[in-house]
């Protein structure tokens, strides 16, 4: 009996250097459960084609014109939020890669990884996790928030599932308690960290290490 095939992840490229965008596009179609849907090259071209074609995940670069990446991050996660973002980017700065995660990245990857490292990447976002490449993590962890973390044992390990993508469902089911308590820890931990988004509690558990950044 045959298996039936996989739906295919939908990606969108956005960079505006065509090279680059023929170069990823022919690795990326060589992976069949991966369809590379079309190109943009800027950000308000990859918004207005996401909104009419509805990719599962935009692969995107930040430097282009028009609109950079991050202000077509915060377009996105204002406007098109099922949209998963993957950054993949030659800036390697700790500034770069924290606004990405504060904008709604999913991921961050450097332009210098294997192409298997970028298609690692897409496959962790589109199952609803996050995907940062080492160097990426290392960059963040080098600066590291304060060493002394304010939340319980239980609220970080609740976070760590918060940060790799889980539902407050799964969270409750994966840890074995009450739905109730998962939104109570919740809302303790944005209480504490003065955080009130998913974005930004992601970037906090990636700068404090408490989620194990995915390596090839």
């Amino acid at each position: 009996m045959t298996q039936p095939s996989r739906p295919k992840i939908r990606v969108l490229l956005a960079d505006d250097h065509p090279m680059v965008v023929d170069g990823i596009r022919s690795c990326l179609e060589v992976y069949d459960h991966i369809d590379v849907i079309g190109t943009a090259e800027n950000g308000r071209q990859a918004f207005e084609k996401s909104r009419a074609d509805a990719p599962d995940i935009v692969l995107m670069d930040i430097n282009m014109p028009e609109m950079n990446g991050l202000d077509t991050a915060d377009l996105f996660r204002d406007q098109l939020p099922d949209v998963k973002l993957l950054f993949l980017s030659m800036h390697d700065s700790r500034e770069y890669i924290s606004r990405a995660v504060q904008c709604g990245a999913r991921g961050y990857v450097l332009k210098d990884v294997p192409t298997v490292e970028i298609v690692t990447a897409i496959e962790a976002v589109n199952n609803g996790g996050t995907y940062f490449s080492s160097g990426v993590s290392e960059i963040l962890l080098s600066d590291g928030g304060a060493a002394d973390s304010p939340l319980t044992d239980r609220e970080q390990a609740i976070l760590r599932l918060v940060a790799e993508g889980m539902s407050n469902k799964l969270i409750a089911r994966h840890l074995d308690i009450s739905l109730r308590t998962v939104e109570t820890h919740r809302r303790n931990i944005k209480r504490k960290l003065d955080v009130d988004s998913t974005a930004g509690l992601t970037r906090y558990a990636i700068e404090q290490g408490i989620i194990e950044v995915a390596k090839v």
